[in-house]
């Protein structure tokens, strides 16, 4: 097979950034490899599933003229004797690994002896999980790609393999396979190759049952074209017969046994002739030549959910489209190319959206998100209502929470807005149906993925402030995202035509995808602001409800936890008060939205009344900073909920609506993009001295934040808040997006100091950088960190050029140990002059 070029162009150039794990195989909460200790050489280490536990993954080439083997990936080499007499196992030389959104490329060089006129061979594994945001369908597709490629001059051969840990957690479990023989890859498309694939489960599933955070219920479709060899057997057995041979002997072992008895193996072989006839060297053409693996985890049914209609096993959406699994693996097979193409569009809009928003830092991070937010996310439904389900990776295991979606959604927000609608409509459409008894939103939709069986007992985690300010704030957003139709080129990228594989039998589906699987959208040409309102008003009864409970509930919240709930129980949040403050003020504009002008004047009234009395509680004596909460004096805050105020242009002023558009060209914009719509030049006021509408939050609290940040950064980022030196990369982002461009810069720079360490998403800023005690790891609340991105598209580009003032001095100066002290000191006097009854409401 023709090497697909496009696979190794989708990663245009280096990456700035060494992460300490590396996404392989990566699309839903169960297909998820890794590749661990990613500083170091992959054949140092087996890959891992997102726990960190190991998963039966390697690869190995051979050079059939030296009778060397040369390990690539995982330890395939622990099962060849040292002390024989048939080939010699040696280190290939790493070139190393480069990423982009979807891609992740590990590259070696095998080099002969001088003897052999010292040729060479480059091989390099692309791992591609693509991100489709203009097909839905391919997104909901659990597979993904590896492929071989091969350059030189020398002959080599591939061999790769997988063992039962891929449907299991629990290694005493027996598995069962079965080779499935050749079918033609590509529907629609004739010249596409056949493939032979190798179909893997437990012997005895369990249905939405997990060992380990695995799933303990679906079947692992291993393939590759149909000229490959294959074998399965014990591993040892099987890697030595390629370490010898270079080929496998094209069996299958009929006897099924536990994961790890005698380990069986499911593996591949390929070989590749480059040297040509003319072996002594000269005159040698380097050629090149590839083979693509697939990978798919099909799981059906994905999920079982308390909908409107009962407790419904829930199909996978790419079911509406595909009937069998050969269609399903055929399809997926022979699209590579489109697939490819699509990944790489996105890959190169977020690289260029990123690197102009921030740096080559940040293009580095933005890419290393996105395959995370997504790996944690399950897609299913039916085209004309589609959903998409989410696990709490890591921390809970929880199904749907609230408060996960919520810091993940600026991705959404970035790259497709529909799909934040699909995130939260499970969410609305149980609670509009009445199964969630309590007067707040829900934190979740069940206890452990995949099974969101609701909490009809009302005794889900208890976060009432938080849920309902997320719940509004993101409702709005994504109005706002289809008001102003915010949608990036990428997601209305169309397929290739030619090799593009075709979906047949459409149907009624026709109005949602196009034959080549595209989405399709508005084809009734329904208004933009309509179709805002339409979501909207589905559930208003619901925004309303949640609205109320804030305005008694969120100017002095009492106890209870925010989304930080590892950091414990808290009176008077300061931050959290934002939030449902915040949340009444969406609740204005959704009304408005609706023409509810009533109901609207009256939550935009309390909501300015609450956030002149916040003031006043939560912002310290001196004005230099937000307090954790109203009666902790002496304490600071990350104050991330003011990045609402911002993404949903409540910063916005009649200034910059009056504003006249721009040539693109002017780059006048805080966070210019190329693509972006042009906007306005600033100028002007603030509002307020003219009688026109002031900013919701005032200009001053935006800028003691940011100078705030600046004086409490830590050498790996800015801590939570000051109780504690940990952070959390989500908050991060969104603080830094509402902060100057140098502080913004200073946060950005210390993150990425980290990241070159490990990625998670909670950590010490200090020290080593290492985990406070508590491990976060491939959690989806990094789709915080395209906080920037998101708020460079909302309203048209209008919220992040409201943001501009930040940017015309340099931080302030400010002693932190001294204000603190003093603010401490002034807070006991206060509470002793007072009396202990002073605050009793607080």
């Amino acid at each position: 097979m023709r090497p697909d070029l496009l696979a190794l162009a989708a990663v245009a150039g280096a990456s700035t950034l060494t992460p300490n794990v590396l996404p392989l195989i990566v699309r839903n909460p169960y297909l998820s490899t890794w590749l661990y200790n990613a500083r170091a050489a992959p054949w140092e280490n087996w890959p891992m599933f997102w726990t960190g536990a190991h998963v039966g993954f390697s690869v190995m080439a051979s050079v059939p003229e030296t009778a060397t083997v040369y390990p690539l990936l995982g330890r395939p080499h622990d099962s060849l004797p040292r002390e024989n007499t048939t080939y010699r196992i040696v280190y290939p030389e790493y070139l190393g690994a480069s990423f982009d959104a979807s891609t992740t490329n590990l590259t070696y060089q095998i080099t002969s002896p001088p003897s052999l006129s010292s040729r060479s061979v480059r091989l390099t594994l692309s791992f591609l999980s693509p991100i489709t945001p203009s097909s839905t369908f391919r997104q909901s597709i659990p597979a993904a790609y590896m492929t071989v490629l091969v350059e030189g001059c020398l002959d080599v051969h591939i061999y790769t393999d997988v063992n039962g840990e891929w449907v299991t957690g629990n290694r005493d479990n027996h598995v069962r396979w079965d080779l499935r023989r050749p079918l033609r890859s590509g529907a629609g498309n004739s010249t596409a190759p056949a493939l032979k694939t190798w179909e893997v489960a437990r012997l005895q599933e369990q249905l939405f049952t997990e060992f380990a955070d695995r799933a303990e219920w679906g079947t692992l479709f291993f393939s590759a074209p149909a000229d490959a060899h294959h074998q399965s057997g014990v591993s040892a057995l099987l890697r030595q017969q390629f370490a010898k041979t270079g080929v496998l002997k094209d069996e299958v072992d009929g006897r099924f046994r536990r994961v790890m008895d005698e380990e069986p193996v499911f593996a591949f072989s390929k070989g590749f002739k480059l040297a040509g006839p003319n072996n002594n060297g000269r005159g040698c053409r380097s050629k090149e030549e590839s083979i693509t693996f697939t990978f798919t985890l099909v799981q059906d049914p994905v999920a079982q959910f308390a909908s409107a209609k009962g407790l419904k096993w829930m199909k996978p959406l790419w079911r509406s489209y595909i009937t069998t699994i050969d269609e399903l693996i055929a399809y997926h097979y022979g699209d590579f190319h489109t697939a490819t193409a699509l990944a790489a569009n996105y890959s190169a809009t977020l690289a260029r959206d990123a690197f102009l928003s921030g740096s080559s830092e940040y293009q580095d991070i933005a890419a290393l998100s996105a395959r995370q937010v997504l790996g944690a996310t399950q897609f299913s439904g039916t085209p004309d209502h589609p959903l998409l389900f989410l696990k709490e990776i890591s921390s809970d295991g929880n199904f749907q929470t609230v408060d996960v979606i919520f810091p993940a959604f600026p991705f959404f927000l970035y790259t497709n807005p529909r799909w934040l609608g699909y995130l939260l409509e499970p969410l609305l459409e149980h609670q509009r149906s009445g199964q969630y008894p309590n007067d707040y939103s829900m934190h979740d939709l069940g206890t452990h993925f995949p099974n969101a069986t609701g909490h009809p007992d009302g005794r889900d985690e208890y976060m009432p402030v938080e849920e309902c300010g997320n719940m509004l704030i993101m409702a709005l957003a994504l109005a706002n995202a289809l008001r102003y139709e915010t949608e990036s080129a990428f997601t209305k990228a169309r397929a290739t035509t030619g090799e593009t594989a075709t979906l047949s039998g459409l149907g009624a589906w026709s109005k949602c995808v196009d034959e080549h699987g595209m989405d399709v959208h508005n084809q009734n040409d329904v208004d933009h602001e309509e179709e805002a309102a339409q979501w909207l008003s589905r559930s208003y009864k619901l925004w309303s409800q949640w609205t109320g409970y804030l305005v008694r509930e969120s100017l002095i919240p009492h106890n209870q936890l925010s989304t930080d709930d590892f950091a414990g129980w808290l009176a008077n949040q300061t931050n959290l008060a934002l939030k449902g403050i915040v949340g009444i003020r969406a609740m204005a504009e959704i009304a408005d939205l609706v023409e509810r002008n009533d109901e609207a004047h009256r939550y935009r009234a309390i909501a300015d009344e609450y956030i002149a009395k916040w003031q006043e509680y939560g912002v310290s004596r001196d004005g230099t900073h937000a307090k954790l909460a109203y009666t902790w004096y002496g304490s600071w805050t990350t104050l991330y909920n003011l990045y609402a105020d911002s993404l949903c242009c409540f910063h916005v002023t009649d200034d910059e609506e009056e504003e006249e558009e721009e040539e693109a060209a002017s780059i006048l914009s805080r966070f210019w993009r190329i693509g972006q719509k042009p906007i306005g030049s600033g100028g002007g006021g603030r509002g307020g001295a003219s009688g026109k509408k002031a900013p919701f939050i005032p200009d001053r609290i935006y800028q003691t934040q940011s100078d705030w940040y600046h004086a409490v950064l830590q050498r790996y980022g800015l801590p939570l808040d000051s109780r504690h030196l940990y952070a959390k990369s989500d908050w991060e982002f969104f603080a830094a997006a509402v902060t100057g461009r140098e502080t913004r810069t200073e946060i950005l720079t210390a993150v990425a100091r980290w990241v070159n360490e490990t990625v998670v998403d909670l950590y010490d800023t200090e020290g080593d950088g290492g985990f406070p005690g508590i491990n976060f790891m491939a959690r989806p609340v990094v789709g915080g960190h395209f906080a920037f991105l998101a708020l460079e598209r909302a309203c048209g580009g209008k919220a992040a050029r409201a943001l501009q003032f930040l940017d015309e001095s340099s931080p302030a100066s400010v002693d932190v140990e001294k204000v603190l002290r003093e603010e401490w000191t002034h807070g006991t006097e206060a509470a002793t002059d007072e009396g202990p009854g002073s605050w009793e409401d607080l």
